[in-house]
């Protein structure tokens, strides 16, 4: 059981069984201790009466008859046999030892077994108490082990029949990274097994569906293909005029933009990025400017260049869709790109946003006026950021929209000075 945090259910019952097997065997302790405290004031109460009486009558003081009334409610056997008599005096351990005016007694333990030794000038006798119960601990030693064992047992019992939420809740954190090849770890009829067995199915949910949407978007950008390239092919067999290179340029944009809903959608699926390499951050806006097919004049690109990993495609989509939104809402059609505080930033002039980033990220959300329609864009940004182990943020500052990829650091490689910035190539 090492390593389980203290919010565990397995160290919470392991911490109850503990507490309770040291509870149940200090009240065993106490219980004993109690038990022997008793049972010696019996003792010497009974062995007490004993000596007296058998000293009256050695002493001549108490006749038989009243002896024997002393002595009916106590089974001591008297020994009578000298070599034994003799033995037990020699090898037995004297407990305890009284002298009176008229004789003296010893308590002697031999053979887990108590005797009374009674003297009256050369006169003695040897009592062994029949009623002593040596085991009498031993019996309490034997019902705390089988307590102990009941716990054990239950604890054993427990812990096997809550295993399985362990096993599970490693099929949820894979679930949770993206990961949904999991296996089904029900076992036998009883509720843990039912919700596994109720996760295992919903996610075999999850991930028919996420196959058939890939199936489906994968046949649908197929079809689009074909008659894109048709097109473009016919088109530049005709006669070359401005016409020709309009509509080479709106079929160009229609191959950009498939292949960008091919990456978005790896962006945006429960999945993780594979294709990273190493890039210039600059190429990336390089990118992102050119497939976004605005005036380069309208990125004012501050930002200090770097070598970072990334997957290349999806990153300048993301940076393109923040620059589509610039030339679409800010005030002057603008947007400047900073690098500060292991972020890249991006600002737009215009009026603050109505309501919180986490609002506008949802899909084809709607703000109160035209002006605050992003559609898809912004939760495509989200998903990439997301998908590069970075935040996605925005602040209002000095009438400026400041949207962030926090986290830049993550991905740098390393840092290299003084580059051409982008509106110098």
């Amino acid at each position: 059981m090492l390593g389980l945090s203290r919010s565990s259910i397995f160290y919470s019952i392991t911490f109850i069984f503990i507490l309770g097997t040291v509870g149940i065997g200090l009240a065993f302790l106490w219980l004993m201790d109690y038990d022997k405290q008793n049972y010696t004031n019996e003792l010497n109460t009974r062995y007490s009466i004993t000596s007296n009486a058998t000293l009256y009558k050695l002493a001549g003081l108490m006749n038989q008859s009243e002896y024997q009334n002393q002595m009916e409610n106590f089974n001591m056997y008297e020994i009578s046999d000298p070599s034994q008599i003799e033995l037990i005096k020699t090898t037995g351990v004297i407990l305890q030892e009284i002298t009176t005016k008229i004789g003296t007694a010893a308590i002697i333990f031999y053979n887990k077994h108590h005797f009374v030794m009674v003297k009256h000038a050369d006169k003695e006798i040897l009592l062994q108490d029949l009623d002593y119960q040596p085991y009498r601990y031993d019996i309490i030693k034997v019902i705390f082990c089988l307590v102990f064992l009941i716990l054990l047992v239950t604890y054993i019992f427990i812990i096997r029949k809550i295993k399985p939420l362990r096993k599970l809740k490693r099929e949820i954190n894979k679930f949770a990274s993206g990961d949904l090849n999991i296996k089904d770890v029900s076992r036998g009829k009883d509720e843990i097994s039912d919700v596994a067995s109720a996760f295992y199915n919903s996610v075999m949910q999850i991930k028919r569906l996420n196959e058939s949407r890939a199936l489906f978007l994968r046949n649908i950008m197929h079809e689009l293909k074909t008659p894109i390239t048709k097109g473009r092919i016919t088109v530049e067999m005709i006669e070359k005029n401005k016409y020709q290179e309009r509509l080479i340029s709106v079929f160009e944009k229609l191959e950009e933009l498939i292949n960008e809903f091919a990456a978005v959608e790896r962006a945006t699926a429960i999945i993780d990025i594979s294709d990273m390499g190493e890039c210039m951050l600059n190429e990336l806006i390089y990118e992102a400017i050119k497939i976004a097919m605005v005036d380069k004049s309208r990125v004012e690109n501050l930002a200090s260049d770097m070598k970072i990993r990334a997957d290349f495609k999806l990153l300048s989509i993301a940076i393109k869709n923040i620059i589509d939104n610039a030339m679409k809402y800010s005030d002057d059609k603008k947007v400047k790109i900073f690098t500060k505080n292991n972020s890249l930033e991006f600002h737009t002039l215009g009026d603050e946003m109505s309501g919180k980033l986490e609002y506008y990220i949802e899909p084809f959300t709607k703000g109160d006026n035209a002006k605050q329609s992003f559609g898809l864009g912004l939760y495509i940004v989200d998903s990439i950021v997301k998908a590069h182990g970075m935040k996605f943020s925005h602040r209002y500052e000095n009438g400026y929209n400041v949207f962030s990829f926090v986290g830049l650091d993550k991905l740098s490689v390393k840092e290299v000075p003084n580059l051409e910035k982008i509106d110098e190539i």
